[in-house]
């Protein structure tokens, strides 16, 4: 039997618009965050205010997602998702309008309930992924197109969203991004029917509960979920603080902090394309490498004298960041069974979102009581005894992956699974190795 080609996934129809989804809607995603981050900041000229913020859109829908996806994961998803990103579109529009009649309560309640629907929508569409590559073994060349389609979403989305700003306000930017979540919509409603795993019998809850069971039961996946979420707090510190040390720090102003943010996207692209080349690369190298680079590119920014040092060792970081988190996706899927994707993806997806917003609020406090620089510091400290301390805690070898693709026995001992270093041997599977 042949491995897939990269673009093999391209050939399905309904893969073509989940990808351009993810395309427009990580472009949509950095309208928003650049135009509430400078909205926020010039009406309260506080760090801690932008950090509360990203708190809203991350820490608190991840408490709520999870349960939102056990109460819609039955419905047919090509009815869900485009009513989910409408009424992301939705919530965008009220945000457009208290950018103009500012409420940092309203837009705090709007910024959580968007933050949900996201986290629901990304685990929906990666089971919806899973589901239709999976059995073809093109799971992984799925998740490298997708990767690509997410990180070009984001290299080209921050420097657009600062232009916008810059030019024609926030309340035009943050209306675009309703007008873009709108657009999702009606790609995905028009895309048909979609393949759906046949979720557990029961109500909302008892799937809730079964999900954690799930997770709990099996070792190597809760450790990889635990571990990742471990590396997120680090990953965020610096996130809410970026507008404050491009305009401030750099003396940049709003379309430098679009610079900014535009070059750690490109890096990400480059990442992606990393990634795809070498998908059939072992996974603990990968996490190794990329892991120490976001890193590196973390500690090059505390340190960079101008904006233009500042966006290198940001396309530096990028890079780490376009390789590591599609990693950690490709990971989970492949250790989790088709009827458990949606309900194991969103409680990863709210791990991430949790850590990040402890990630956010140290960022957040460290800047106020030192500076910029100092987050970026603690940043690239942290992720790298994260590489030091918990690789030779969770250094077990990976697993060989004989299971087919509907199996949920591939965890079957109690052994810790995540490598952040070098390994003595890879994933060796039908479809190559893992990452």
């Amino acid at each position: 039997m042949r491995s897939p080609a990269l673009i093999d996934p391209l050939r399905r129809r309904g893969f073509r618009r989940l990808a351009l989804s993810y395309a427009v809607n990580e472009l949509g995603d950095w309208m928003g965050i650049v135009a509430l981050s400078v909205l926020v900041y010039d009406r309260t000229g506080s760090a801690l205010a932008t950090a509360v913020l990203f708190l809203g859109t991350g820490f608190v829908p991840a408490i709520l997602a999870p349960a939102l996806v056990a109460r819609v994961e039955k419905p047919p998803p090509h009815f869900v998702l485009p009513v989910l990103y409408a009424c992301e579109a939705a919530a965008f529009a009220g945000l457009a309008f208290f950018s103009a009649h500012f409420s940092l309560t309203a837009i705090f309640i709007l910024a959580t309930i968007d933050g949900a629907l996201a986290l629901a929508g990304r685990a929906l569409t990666r089971a919806v992924v899973a589901a239709m590559l999976e059995p073809a073994g093109e799971l992984r060349s799925g998740n490298a197109i997708l990767n690509v389609a997410f990180t070009g979403g984001a290299a080209v989305g921050p420097g657009i969203a600062g232009l916008v700003v810059a030019g024609f306000g926030v309340e035009t930017a943050l209306l675009l991004d309703a007008v873009s979540f709108y657009a999702i919509a009606w790609i995905l409603f028009a895309a048909g029917p979609l393949p759906q795993a046949t979720p557990d019998p029961g109500n909302m809850l008892e799937r809730l509960r079964a999900g954690l069971a799930y997770i709990s039961a099996h070792a190597r996946l809760r450790h990889l979920m635990l571990a990742q979420g471990a590396a997120f707090v680090f990953f965020a510190a610096v996130i809410p603080i970026e507008v404050i040390y491009a305009k401030e720090t750099l003396g940049a102003g709003d379309s430098g902090y679009g610079l900014l943010l535009a070059s750690w996207g490109a890096g990400m692209v480059l990442g992606s394309f990393v990634f795809a080349a070498l998908r059939r690369a072992s996974l603990p190298y990968l996490l190794f490498f990329s892991t120490v680079t976001i890193g590196a590119g973390y500690l090059a920014m505390a340190v960079a004298p101008s904006l233009a040092i500042a966006c290198m060792a940001a396309i530096l970081g990028g890079v780490g960041n376009g390789v590591q988190w599609v990693a950690v996706v490709s990971a989970v899927q492949e250790l989790t069974s088709e009827s458990m994707q949606a309900r194991v993806m969103s409680v990863l997806e709210s791990i991430g979102a949790a850590t990040l917003g402890v990630g956010y609020l140290a960022g957040g406090v460290i800047a106020t009581l030192v500076d910029p620089r100092a987050t970026f510091f603690f940043a690239g400290i942290g992720v790298l005894a994260i590489v030091a301390v918990v690789a030779p805690i969770l250094g077990s070898k990976w697993p060989e992956r004989t299971a087919t693709s509907s199996s949920n026995e591939l965890d079957g001992s109690n052994g810790v699974v995540l490598e952040l270093i070098p390994g003595s041997r890879s994933v060796q599977s039908d479809r190559g190795v893992l990452r």
